[in-house]
This record gives structure tokens, sequence and C-alpha cells, in this order.
């Protein structure tokens, strides 16, 4: 039996998107363009390690005179427990010294860990995949994603999941354990930037319940502010259940497509609502909405 879905008694948010400022498709003006196309309210720009798409957008907003609010986002990755944990932060300030900084900081473990994945690569006779993956991030920040893209369109695999499963995930050919900082380190640097702190699609992790209880447990006690709960895509009834969860761990709740590039199920605002009875992010800290 699936979640009943409820009438939203609010404008749509979709609080989790990329552009190519990280490992998104569309330029930053593309994308706002098409949030008001999917009738989207209140649009977060969420890119992973970066936030130089936040400017372009807002700039694309002012000169089209788009019905759109857009919320100065960034997705940072940490570790915890040997997994890489994706931590939202919503309503920052971009220009924030710490932010900036830390960012920084961010980018250079991202192209370190590049170089060693197109190591492991050219070893397994790949060659020239970290020129590949570099000229498919066109400067934005460079992610497995545009390694996947560059094995694709040189034949080895026909789609995303099977590149990842065949090459990119833990234990496979270029796959590199990523050195990103801690969770209380990305939640504090949100903080500093006057932004709030968001646990990305808790149900992707591929955790059992115990220790997903255990993760939002300890994103709760380092300071966290909320979790996503509705996503476009989830298993029968995860959306109930992560709700319940945010409800134990007294977090606020979050909804966000996700959204990398256009495609028949994931889809800027497709499917976001959140079930009763926990609070929505932007109702509990209304002003990262208003920055």
């Amino acid at each position: 039996m699936t979640d009943p879905i409820p009438l939203n008694p609010w404008p749509l948010y979709d609080l989790h998107s990329h552009t190519r400022a990280s490992d998104g498709l569309l330029t930053p003006e593309a994308l706002v363009q098409r949030a008001v196309a999917h009738r989207v309210d209140v649009l977060a720009i969420t890119d992973h390690d970066t936030v130089d798409g936040i400017s372009p957008a807002r700039d694309a907003i002012a000169r089209l005179q788009l019905p759109l609010r857009l919320i100065a986002g960034v997705e940072i990755s940490s570790q915890w427990e040997n997994n890489e944990i994706h931590i939202v932060g919503l309503g920052v300030n971009c220009q924030h010294p710490g932010l900036i900084a830390f960012l920084r900081e961010q980018s250079d473990r991202r192209l370190a860990r590049a170089q060693l994945m197109a190591q492991r690569l050219e070893k397994a006779h790949i060659p020239d995949a970290l020129e590949g993956a570099l000229a498919l991030a066109e400067g934005g920040a460079v992610t497995r994603g545009h390694f996947a893209r560059f094995l694709i369109a040189q034949g080895k695999a026909d789609n995303m999941a099977q590149v990842f499963k065949n090459y990119l995930a833990k234990g496979k050919t270029g796959y590199v354990p990523p050195q990103w900082g801690t969770i209380k380190q990305a939640i504090a640097v949100i903080h500093h930037a006057g932004g709030r702190a968001v646990l990305a699609h808790p149900g992707r992790y591929g955790l059992s319940t115990k220790w997903l209880k255990r993760l939002i447990a300890h994103f709760s006690e380092e300071g966290g502010d909320a979790m996503e709960v509705a996503q476009c895509q989830q298993a029968p009834n995860e959306r109930t259940q992560l709700a319940r969860y945010a409800q134990d761990y007294q977090l606020a709740v979050s909804q966000g497509s996700d959204f990398h590039q256009p495609c028949a199920w994931i889809e800027l605002g497709k499917n976001l609502w959140l079930p009763g009875g926990v609070e929505a992010v932007w109702l509990r800290f209304p002003e990262i909405v208003s920055v």
C-alpha cells in the first residue's frame, strides 16, 4: 500500500537541484527557466561543493523577470563511518569567507581524487579519463558523474547505472575512496555562512535501518537542522518512514528532486509533497527563503 498524497497548502518547493557548476547538464539560466515551466515556486540550487551557479541563476531570474524565488544552497560531501554522506546547506551567504575557503579545500580534494581515479582507469587500459572528465565539467566541480559520462561516451557502458556498477562503485576499477571532512565540519561551515544544514537523501546510502538511525542521530547531535524525506522516486512507504525518523530526532523536513538533467523519472518539482505531522524546513527556518 502506497502513501496517500495530501493536498499541499503551500507553494511548490524543490530544495535540491544541480547545474553545470557541478554535475548537472543545464546552465543556471536554463535550470531556473525549467523550474518555472514545471511550476516550481521556490528553488534551491545545491551544486556539489560549489556556489558558482547561484549568481548567474539570480541574474537570469531578474533579467527574465521569472516568478521564482531562489534559495542559495550547496551540497557538501562529508564522511561518516566509511560512508560518503551529503549535507545540503540552504540559505547560505555565498560570499562568506569561511564558506569560500572551505569550498576551495573541497575543490582541491575533488581534483586529487579525480587524478587517482584516472590513474586507476589508465591501468585498466582506459586512457585520458581525467582530460575527458574535466572537459565535461567545463570548469565546474569535477565529480564521478563526469567520469561516468566519459566512460559512456567511450562505449564502456550504456547508462549511468551500468557504468557506476561496473567501474565507479566501491571495489570497482575506477573507484577511489573519498577524503572528505566530517559531518560536524560540514554543519559548522553551513551555520557559519548563515545557512541551515539538511541531511541529503538518507535513503540512498544503502544503510540498514540500524545504521540509518545511527546516521540520523549523529547528524542531529552535531547540530543538523533538517533531513530530506521526499524525492521524485522512492520505495513504497520510505517517505513516511523517513518522516517518522525526523520526528524522532526533532529534525525539520525537506523535499527535493536532486535534479541533474531532463529525464522521465526525475524532474523538477515532480512528486514532491510532505507527509502529515512534520515541520517543513521553510516553516521552521523561514529566513532561508528570505536570503
